[in-house]
């Protein structure tokens, strides 16, 4: 979590720290990365970036989200109340088949997962803020499919979520990684195996 003490917080500044932090964590990862790299490609000084964080096990997650987060929309606790799981992801489904088919997402994903050995601490971090909510909003919805009959009753719903996102996962980082067309058909051909659009 960010510090937010003194002045208020510049959202310009955060962003362009933000942006900083992500594109070196792509080219570098996380040991190549540094609060002084980051404050260098941002144009700030360092004292700007470690008055939002503590340090990059902090950033860290916060620039990887920029990239994940504002590109896929997802659904409210009343969305999932209130719509057809089926429409929820037609809807996100463009977005989320864009953001998969990105380079620069491939690329992400491969520098995440070496972090899971090398800085558990990144790992821990993201997980709790980011991961386990989208998790949790994710079962949600597959719980609201479970009660329209469109998931099994009995289905494990943590293993149906390992499910979808080892399978966007483990197509991306093939040597020939699918482009956005190919991403929609395959993320249809998902969904549709979990219970989330229709056949």
């Amino acid at each position: 979590m960010s510090r937010g003490r003194g002045r208020p917080r510049n959202p310009g500044t955060d962003r362009v720290i933000l942006k900083a932090a992500l594109e070196l964590f792509i080219e570098r990862g996380f040991e190549g990365t540094s609060i002084e790299q980051i404050a260098k490609q941002a144009g700030v000084g360092k004292l700007t970036v470690y008055r939002r964080w503590a340090g990059k096990e902090e950033l860290l997650p916060h620039a990887i989200e920029e990239l994940v987060a504002q590109a896929v929309p997802w659904p409210s606790d009343e969305e999932i109340a209130a719509a057809s799981p089926s429409d929820l992801v037609e809807a996100a489904l463009d977005a989320a088949a864009a953001t998969a088919s990105d380079s620069r997402f491939r690329a992400l994903i491969a520098r995440v997962l070496g972090s899971s050995v090398s800085n558990p601490a990144l790992m821990a971090a993201y997980w709790k803020h980011y991961l386990l909510p989208r998790r949790e909003l994710t079962k949600r919805l597959l719980g609201r499919a479970q009660e329209q009959g469109t998931v099994p009753a009995d289905a494990d719903l943590d293993v149906l979520i390992d499910m979808m996102a080892g399978a966007v996962m483990y197509r991306v980082l093939q040597p020939d990684p699918p482009d956005r067309t190919q991403m929609v058909r395959f993320l249809r051909h998902v969904y549709r195996q979990v219970g989330l659009l229709a056949t």
